[in-house]
């Protein structure tokens, strides 16, 4: 079993910087009709950034823009923060961005500027909020209900909502991953599905894809991007879809990999040797 250590140094800024950025250029995120790119976002020097919306429907939508905070439980999910620690109350005063209302026409573009602007004293270590944005449905009226006289009928319309992580890195911080527990399992949808444990260690957040790979073939049996785990947790248990013809002929000696992502650098934070039985 190996593991690689991770160190960032940074200083955090104050100033906006407005650009342009470009979506083929990043990955990205849709859902509904918006898509926004990146997937995450992490200030990790004297420098800020942007995200971009798009409107990939044909109807003119406008979304509302804020900040919510979240933790990251043992099995992935994160979920709402009710009673904000200290950390988690100084990151939604340290963020700031711009527009937080947008409305975009079929297939318009716009960029939400983000940079930070930490308080005094503030100590080393890795901060996170999530930037959600939100559509907001458009106005109906109501109308009679032809089968009561004095019924009205009521529409329900679905509201549509992306959320990324805000990353904030602040000193000299370091991470470490391992891989344990690894077995052939079953999803949530009871299919076929490698299970097992991913390990981190020190002061921030690793990031990154795993992957699957019989000994002796380039092709992964089972992978699965964008796979953190943050400071909050030091484990998680993560399942890996796993195609049903793989499932029914591969036995024996595999190799796990977790890589970071080529925004990261690509290598290679943790991989241990198995066999899968």
């Amino acid at each position: 079993m190996g593991k690689t250590l991770w160190r960032t140094q940074s200083r955090l800024g104050a100033t906006l910087m407005i650009g342009v950025a470009v979506l083929s250029c990043t990955s990205a995120h849709a859902s509904g009709d918006l898509l926004v790119a990146p997937t995450r976002l992490v200030l990790d020097s004297n420098r800020s950034s942007e995200i971009v919306l798009n409107n990939i429907g044909n109807e003119t939508a406008t979304y509302r823009v804020s900040l919510e905070l979240r933790r990251m439980s043992p099995d992935g999910q994160l979920e709402e923060v009710t009673t904000p620690n200290d950390s988690e109350q100084a990151v939604l005063g340290m963020i700031a961005y711009a527009p937080r209302r947008v409305t975009l026409a079929p297939n318009q573009p716009q960029a939400i500027r983000v940079g930070v602007q930490p308080p005094a004293g503030l100590p080393d270590g890795e901060y996170r909020a999530h930037m959600l944005f939100r559509a907001i449905p458009l106005a109906q009226a109501a109308t009679p209900n032809s089968g009561q006289s004095n019924g009205l009928s009521i529409a329900l319309t679905p509201i549509y909502g992306v959320s990324i992580p805000i990353i904030v890195r602040r000193g000299q911080l370091v991470a470490g991953a391992s891989i344990a527990n690894v077995a052939f399992g079953k999803d949530e949808e009871n299919k076929p599905a490698i299970n097992l444990t991913l390990n981190r260690d020190g002061n921030r957040s690793v990031y990154g894809e795993l992957r699957v790979t019989p000994h002796g073939q380039d092709k992964p049996i089972a992978q699965i991007r964008g796979v953190a785990i943050y400071p909050e947790i030091t484990s998680r248990q993560v399942t890996l879809p796993l195609a049903n013809d793989a499932a029914a002929t591969f036995r024996g000696p595999a190799k796990v990999q977790y890589i970071a992502d080529e925004a990261s650098g690509g290598g290679v934070i943790a991989e241990t040797d198995v066999v899968l039985k």
